[in-house]
């Protein structure tokens, strides 16, 4: 694979919801990027009680949008899309850090296939650094609508080292050509939180580019920040989105067997496994799930 001979510019965009001092960890890590042509957006998504102005007082190099309201992940980095000039644009989360080569990687598997129209770094846990989080996902079961992250909780020890296609783009952090953007359209905001780049991925891939996975370039991710591990609101969005991907994609004799499951085994366990285990905030958050979509049938 050719060096590359020029920098096209890459626009990082970020989304912070009531985490500033998450996100200027972030951009001080942003700070020894070593890609020498970059502009760093960062859309604050309606934080309450959060002091945004504190990003660009302490990072005056970075754009900060300020929305009024809290429009989600996708809606959140659909507004950075509004904003940035870049040939490339890296969607991250907040709650990473990166190492200072990581962009080079990502921008010349793009620069020499043109068929790639999303790639994803490998992501190792920020509080765990020998331990992966992401190498790539597998294919998605399209009865169970759940796929696996490739080497998830293993230790790092250069098993998934090889530059490959993958089946979805991880969230966290992936890089999208604007041309590929143009053509597809923005991230899907219905979701609002999770089960996005499922979606743009499959989008993406529909309309017949591949999905790279590039272990040259590193992110550590500081996971579930945002909304907590196994909180409600996590409980909540995960089983209405992934029920919402279902009704988007599937389609012929899998829909059947994929509502079959959803309707036969899916909800009744996990009714009674909350139920069971008296957890009524997740109960009453995966009912609201559910019953979300008989409002939404039409």
């Amino acid at each position: 694979m050719r060096e590359l001979q020029t920098y096209p510019l890459v626009s990082i965009v970020t989304v912070n919801y009531n985490q500033s001092q998450v996100t200027c960890e972030f951009l001080a890590s942003m700070r020894n990027v070593s890609y020498p042509a970059l502009e760093v957006i960062v859309v604050d998504n309606g934080s309450l009680g959060d002091q945004p102005e504190i990003i660009v007082e302490r990072f005056p190099e970075v754009i900060l949008i300020q929305s009024e309201e809290n429009l989600g992940f996708a809606g959140g980095n659909n507004l950075g899309i509004q904003r940035a000039r870049g040939k490339y644009i890296l969607f991250i989360n907040n709650d990473t850090e990166v190492e200072k080569d990581f962009l080079q990687p990502m921008v010349r598997l793009l620069e020499n296939d043109l068929s790639i129209g999303m790639v994803s770094p490998k992501i190792r846990y920020s509080y765990h650094p020998d331990t992966i989080q992401y190498a790539g996902f597998s294919k998605m079961n399209p009865y169970t609508l759940r796929m696996k992250a490739v080497g998830y909780k293993q230790k790092e020890a250069g098993q998934y080292e090889e530059v490959g296609e993958t089946h979805f783009a991880h969230g966290c952090a992936m890089m999208v050509p604007v041309r590929v953007i143009e053509k597809v359209g923005v991230m899907p905001e219905m979701y609002f939180l999770y089960y996005e780049e499922h979606d743009w991925s499959t989008q993406i891939k529909k309309a017949g580019y591949r999905i790279f996975f590039q272990p040259q370039s590193v992110v550590f991710h500081k996971e579930s920040i945002s909304t907590g591990k196994n909180s409600p609101l996590k409980t909540y969005y995960l089983n209405r989105n992934r029920i919402l991907y279902f009704r988007r994609h599937i389609r012929g004799g899998q829909a059947v067997m994929s509502f079959l499951y959803l309707s036969l085994i899916a909800v009744p366990k996990n009714f009674i496994g909350y139920l069971l285990s008296f957890q009524r905030a997740h109960l009453r958050a995966y009912m609201r799930a559910v019953f979300w979509h008989f409002r939404k049938l039409k």
